[in-house]
């Protein structure tokens, strides 16, 4: 199958101009940001979403589906383009980006979704029209008739490798992960092949919107008043947003009172928090601050305790998020912008130091799909000593019998345990603690000190905290 230069029109036959369908439009709109720009879908969809409202094209429907097509397509993109793959007569590679892309988008609509075939090859093909021109239109007219002669399920038996014969390729390609990506939760995970496939569907699945009401500012009974507001499981400040629940229209998160946040990122800042400590609780850091969120918790949580916290961010625009996400708190704090590697303050200044270190984001693979196309095994060369400079930054800068909470949003085995056991080995006078009956009635987390918290077992983030007090 190939594409095909726009033909001449036959005499006397008139032409049609291509009706633009908003919805699809702006999902192509987004995926092209993602695919040009190396954009997050999360950051570039909602002000198109606003856009399309504020100029009356979409209405609560309109904007479910395009998120909906957006999301679905570029968590699905790995199975989708073998399928594709094998319908078209060239490489994939040399399939033009914008042409895939309204591939991909057609592929979504036919197999991931409920709408009538004839409809989802039909607007994808005058989408192609709209976009692309007529010459192909055509070509994405035959990929998506092929593409339609089966369902899901019959496409991966065709694509897709026996478990039996290659696991990680069948498990990377049935649930649409990197194969690098599959082996290293597998390891993370310590095998079995019912926990990895959870874990893989888990990270296809879309994840709920977390609030989190910051203490002395909001409350949760406050949120629970919301429509579409229901308890958290985990953290006594969540509160989830069932499907269709918008948190900016939210009155406390408007405000700054409320904020959105992953669960497992506010049981990362309250364990920290609530670690044992002998003597002065006074002055807390949180090292790597940026966006904001994890400091504001622990911000309003140390005023309530008479603390301060110093919040401190490298990159100096994200110093400002912090600012915003604390301005208003009910207690003293400062934000700077300094390099966590090299800081401007004294060795044992604090007294509870969490250091949320830069990763691959492998955890979060629910809210930015994306990432998992874009990550390379690479990368954890280039986070390594960027993670291990700021864990020992941490507990320099912890007095002894103080605490540090290393964290991250990867349960890959090399940004975690890796990380916490070379550094250790240069810091004797240190002892891990049990991490696990500061997270109370959260079940699954292992045999400790640590914790990793996973998706399909908790339902947040696959973060990992490791908690540290210096003993000498």
């Amino acid at each position: 199958m190939s594409e095909q230069a726009p033909r001449p029109r036959k005499p006397g036959r008139p032409y049609r101009r291509p009706q633009k369908d908003p919805v699809r439009f702006l999902a192509f709109e987004a995926l092209r940001a993602v695919d040009e720009r190396d954009a997050y879908a999360n950051l570039v969809l909602p002000p198109l979403l606003r856009k399309a409202r504020e100029k009356g094209d979409f209405d609560a429907r309109d904007a479910a589906l395009a998120t909906e097509l957006v999301y679905g397509t570029l968590r699905r993109q790995g199975t989708y383009d073998a399928i594709i793959a094998a319908c078209v007569d060239r490489p994939l590679r040399e399939v033009d980006p914008p042409v895939l892309d309204v591939l991909s988008l057609g592929v979504h609509q036919l197999l991931g979704t409920r709408i009538p075939t004839h409809a989802a090859v039909s607007a994808s093909v005058e989408l192609a029209r709209v976009v692309l021109g007529d010459g192909r239109a055509k070509f994405v007219n035959a990929v998506l008739r092929k593409v339609a002669h089966d369902d899901l399920d019959t496409w991966i038996e065709k694509v897709a490798p026996p478990y039996e014969d290659d696991p990680e390729d069948h498990l990377a390609l049935v649930h649409s992960h990197p194969r690098w990506v599959v082996s290293a939760l597998w390891d993370s995970l310590g095998g079995g092949r019912a926990g990895i496939e959870d874990l893989l569907e888990a990270d296809n699945e879309r994840p709920e919107v977390t609030l989190v009401a910051r203490p002395g500012r909001s409350t949760t009974e406050e949120l629970l008043r919301e429509e579409a507001a229901v308890p958290g499981r985990w953290s006594p400040y969540a509160v989830r947003l069932s499907e269709g629940g918008e948190p900016g229209a939210v009155t406390a998160v408007k405000e700054g009172r409320a904020g959105v946040q992953d669960e497992g990122s506010q049981l990362v800042a309250l364990a920290l928090a609530n670690a044992p400590l002998d003597g002065s609780d006074g002055y807390w850091l949180d090292g790597c601050a940026g966006p904001g969120g994890k400091a504001a918790l622990l911000a309003a949580v140390a005023a309530e305790r008479g603390a301060v916290l110093l919040a401190s961010e490298k990159q100096p625009h994200r110093a400002g998020l912090v600012a915003k996400a604390l301005a208003g708190n009910p207690g003293p704090y400062q934000v700077i912008a300094a390099d966590g590697t090299r800081p401007p303050w004294r060795p044992g200044t604090f007294d509870r130091v969490l250091m949320d270190v830069p990763c691959t984001g492998l955890g979060a693979l629910r809210r930015r799909p994306e990432a998992r196309w874009r990550r390379r095994p690479e990368d954890l060369e280039g986070f390594a000593p960027l993670q291990r400079d700021l864990l020992r930054t941490a507990l320099e800068s912890v007095r002894v019998g103080g605490v540090v909470g290393y964290a991250t949003c990867s349960p890959h085995l090399a940004e975690t345990r890796a990380v916490v056991d070379d550094v250790l080995k240069q810091f004797p006078r240190t002892e891990l603690i049990d991490a696990r009956p500061l997270l109370p009635d959260v079940p699954a987390l292992g045999e400790g000190p640590d914790v990793q918290l996973w998706p399909h077992l908790h339902g947040t983030d696959a973060m990992y905290l490791a908690l540290i007090r210096r003993t000498g």
